[in-house]
């Protein structure tokens, strides 16, 4: 049972463990979540970053300080600058300073950069201390806080480092996403098409009959379609958690946009960003091979998320870039199509002259 003012998402579980809830309200029920969750350590360890830290770090401490826990907390910078392997030192040493132990919890407050280095320290700091995320962004909400990956990048890549582990906790709160800017709820929007064009023909018509109203927030819409799109994120780690086959078609998009992403240099374009103009080429390339995709009716929703102005990105570049894809099997790259709009496919034969065409494409 949740505590009052709280409502369970979903249990996620897979491959025959103990599971954990997703849970929707608002973030003063915090405290009594963990509690609930079975986290019992007198210490808490808060990873967020400098503009959460600004609108809800003193809040939430204060919460959880009330509820009995002793609270420290570890400001980064915004960005994916972050997801490095000498920030993750720096909260090693921190952690040790404060003196962590097995039962202290790492609460990862933030977006997708903070839940990525948040979830990855927790995972390996004693070999593992619990987790919970309280996700501030739409694509955190809906998509990265979900399914136990963590990592930090490295040169060669984005998310090359890291590891499977599952949160305690995550503390859905969509009166969070108020105060998001709007270029960072664009890039959300780009997770929540993904979902809808992979696995569920009947939320993509309900995004284009509410487009207007989604751009603009409004507070009928916001938790259905979060519910909405996290669900499906849960459907398909539940039936694959490890990626071994099913949760590939979350990539789709992916293995253009991390080259996009990494070729541009991270920052210039937003994730979202890159994620669109990912699907954008990934949904080219599926219609130039027979698929039944109406590429004006998404382009007409991606144009409201790809950047007006994008960034020089030689294709050549981009295709040496995705030929080192850390979802590749020896040679061979994986590509995440759509077979029709709710119905995707991993295609493993895609050619070098194929992804020259979808790249053009996208960024014509």
């Amino acid at each position: 049972m949740s505590p009052e003012g709280t409502h369970k998402i979903v249990e996620v579980t897979a491959s025959g463990r103990s599971g954990y809830q997703i849970v929707s309200g608002a973030r003063t029920r915090l405290p009594a979540l963990m509690r609930a969750a079975g986290v019992d350590g007198s210490a808490c360890l808060i990873v967020t970053d400098d503009n959460v830290a600004e609108l809800y770090g003193s809040a939430i401490e204060n919460d959880l300080e009330e509820a009995g826990f002793d609270v420290s907390t570890f400001v980064v910078r915004p960005g994916e600058a972050s997801k490095d392997l000498e920030v993750v030192a720096n909260l090693y040493r921190w952690a040790f300073a404060n003196q962590v132990d097995r039962a202290t919890p790492v609460v990862a407050l933030g977006g997708g950069v903070v839940g990525d280095l948040g979830g990855f320290f927790a995972a390996t700091v004693l070999r593992g201390v619990p987790l919970v995320h309280v996700p501030t962004t739409l694509v955190a909400q809906v998509d990265s806080s979900i399914g136990g990956k963590t990592g930090v990048n490295h040169v060669s890549g984005k998310n090359l480092i890291g590891s499977f582990y599952r949160p305690t906790l995550i503390l859905t709160d969509t009166e969070l996403l108020s105060t998001l800017p709007d270029r960072e709820w664009r890039n959300g929007l780009s997770e929540v098409l993904k979902h809808a064009l992979i696995r569920d023909l009947a939320f993509f018509d309900w995004l284009r009959t509410n487009w207007d109203s989604v751009l603009r927030r409004e507070e009928h819409i916001v938790p259905e379609m979060v519910e909405r799109a996290a669900q499906i994120k849960v459907d398909v780690v539940i039936h694959d958690e490890l990626e071994g086959g099913l949760r590939r078609i979350l990539n789709f998009g992916h293995t253009f946009g991390h080259a996009m992403e990494r070729i541009a240099g991270y920052g210039s374009l937003g994730h979202g960003e890159a994620v669109a103009l990912g699907m954008r080429a990934a949904a080219f390339l599926s219609a130039e091979r027979g698929a039944d995709v109406d590429i004006d009716a998404l382009g007409h929703l991606l144009q409201d998320i790809v950047p007006t102005s994008i960034p020089p990105m030689p294709i050549d570049w981009l295709l040496q870039s995705m030929r080192r894809d850390k979802k590749r099997v020896g040679e061979v790259l994986h590509v995440v199509l759509l077979e029709e709009i709710g119905s995707a496919v991993v295609a493993s034969d895609v050619t070098d002259d194929e992804l020259r065409s979808a790249l053009q494409h996208a960024l014509a």
